[in-house]
């Protein structure tokens, strides 16, 4: 019964990066100011990183209990990432707040470049 729910949870992580990426962050810098933008943003990446993380941990979880080795290295790599991506978030606000644009930059495309290696690790855990 268990044998599909890391596909699931590839699958909502996928859809949960992709929805937030191309219909959520564009919206935002759509419809709010930029001091809007910013307070919202703060919000959401927060819970964005925790809700992957969490989806990760379940993962992992079931495939430990499944023996499923690939669906181990997808959960574990999603969990470590996000918890990598999510430990960013301060930094990545200091430097923004301190008018340090190099360093946000620089953060901002880790984060960025984070969230695509969870994409396309989920996107093997689908396809592999």
């Amino acid at each position: 019964m268990t044998d599909n729910v890391t596909l699931l949870i590839s699958g909502m992580t996928v859809g949960v990066i992709i929805f937030q990426t191309a219909i959520v962050a564009p919206s935002v810098f759509e419809s709010l100011s930029s001091d809007d933008s910013s307070i919202f943003l703060r919000k959401v990446f927060p819970k964005f990183f925790i809700l992957i993380g969490v989806l990760g941990v379940i993962s992992n979880l079931v495939a430990v209990t499944n023996q499923d080795d690939h669906a181990v290295m997808v959960s574990g790599a999603t969990v470590a990432l996000a918890v990598f991506a999510y430990l960013l978030i301060p930094m990545t606000n200091k430097s923004r707040d301190a008018g340090n644009e190099k360093a946000f930059k620089r953060l901002h495309l880790g984060s960025v470049l984070l969230t695509l290696t969870i994409l396309g690790v989920n996107l093997s855990g689908l396809v592999l």
